[in-house]
């Protein structure tokens, strides 16, 4: 847990991606979260943890559906959803909250 916090507490936004490799739409979704990382390069981190393996994590940050995102700002919680969202949505929201 102390290095999770140790990770969201950057002066960029970090994307945690709550996934279960079981989940299709999570599937759908490991390439749009390269395609963003693509884009964005430095101004971003992005994090994937397995609900399965990590699940006192998901359980702190109250995932009930996978896939579900949670965007951290120098360590602070800015924006969360669970489901599919667009490459560009998704772009725009870490662009939002860039500072």
């Amino acid at each position: 847990m102390s290095k999770f916090l140790e990770f969201i507490n950057q002066d960029k936004p970090v994307l945690i991606d709550f996934f279960a490799t079981w989940c299709g739409p999570c599937q759908t979704m490991s390439p749009i979260l390269k395609q963003v990382k693509d884009d964005l390069g430095e101004s971003v981190k992005i994090l994937k943890i397995d609900v399965d393996k990590n699940k006192a994590l998901a359980n702190k940050f109250q995932v009930r559906g996978v896939p579900t995102f949670i965007l951290f700002n120098k360590g602070k919680q800015v924006w969360k959803q669970s489901g599919l969202i667009t490459k560009s949505d998704l772009k725009h929201i870490i662009l939002k909250n860039q500072n």
